[in-house]
């Protein structure tokens, strides 16, 4: 299984010794059956978004908080799903750009899924200690959640794992993909070529200016380091680079997918839905506003360290 990880610095506790060892039974049975990757990750797509139609449903009743297990099973499902498409990439080495992009897509459509399923469930509930519906209230609290927390969390930790990965493991093992690199296969690609290819360079080119532009100090290091050296990066630095991304990683996890799927498990369960928003929006929020603070710092002596010759 050690084979299909990409490193074990950057993986969870949780994926470690439940998602990983689950993803990779799968892994070995989609290899068998000639499946590729990209199709495993339709079908996270698929189980993700289905979630959303159990989710929508109050867990006051035993039929509701049937419901709600199903959809909680449905998102461990697809996750598992998630982790074996990468997985059977690595070991069968059918890795793909859009295959990179479909993954990255995964998260966003099941979420997309459950936010809108739990502003349906809201609305015609009341505001708790109120007697005032939550009404379209909750599609605001579900889209300010979603689009100005989650994405902005997710998107960074995601360039944060790969940035680490760069450094540790090299080029060939991340996928630190750069804006302008994406914006000129998007200029050059033809929608009448590959309509699909050509939809999703046009939604992950935003996406890689978006953490390139939260991510200042990082990006003059990278442009020092290109400057200074040509061939290769001098072996201190990746480690110094290392010694102070590693503390950062649980932060990364964190930010991405376990800690925010349990706190949406058990406010789901527990019929308190409002709870996982709002959770996204301080707790997670502070997280996320702490590591980008501390990855900057740590970037910008870096980058004098370089421009210095230390290396």
């Amino acid at each position: 299984m050690q084979s299909t990880l990409k490193s074990n610095d950057i993986e969870e506790w949780l994926d470690l010794k439940i998602v990983r060892p689950l993803g990779y039974y799968w892994t070995l049975l989609f290899d068998k059956l000639n499946i590729h990757p990209n199709i495993v990750t339709v079908l996270s797509m698929i189980l993700g978004a289905a979630s959303g139609f159990f989710l929508v449903k109050r867990a006051d009743t035993t039929e509701g908080l049937i419901y709600n297990i199903i959809g909680v099973l449905l998102v461990m499902w697809a996750n598992i799903y998630d982790s074996a498409d990468g997985q059977l990439a690595r070991l069968t080495g059918k890795k793909t750009r859009l295959g990179r992009i479909l993954d990255g897509a995964a998260g966003d459509i099941w979420f997309i899924s459950i936010y809108l399923a739990l502003a349906i469930r809201l609305f015609p509930q009341d505001i708790p200690f109120t007697e005032i519906q939550w009404s379209w209230w909750a599609f605001l609290l579900m889209a300010t959640s979603g689009l100005l927390c989650h994405s902005r969390q997710c998107n960074l930790a995601d360039y944060y794992r790969q940035a680490h990965l760069f450094f540790q493991k090299g080029a060939a093992n991340s996928e630190l993909d750069n804006y302008k690199q994406q914006k000129a296969l998007y200029e050059q690609a033809k929608w009448s070529d590959d309509f699909i290819w050509k939809f999703f360079l046009f939604t992950y080119v935003p996406y890689t200016k978006t953490q390139e532009s939260q991510t200042p100090q990082f990006q003059q290091l990278m442009a020092s380091v290109k400057s200074h050296y040509t061939e290769y990066i001098p072996q201190a630095l990746r480690d110094e680079f290392r010694l102070h991304s590693l503390p950062l990683i649980k932060y990364v996890n964190m930010l991405s997918f376990n800690t925010r799927a349990i706190v949406l498990y058990v406010s789901c369960l527990i019929d308190m839905p409002y709870l996982y928003p709002l959770f996204e929006m301080t707790v997670l929020m502070g997280m996320y506003f702490y590591m980008r603070h501390s990855h900057e710092r740590f970037c910008k002596q870096l980058r004098q360290n370089v421009e210095d010759g230390k290396y």
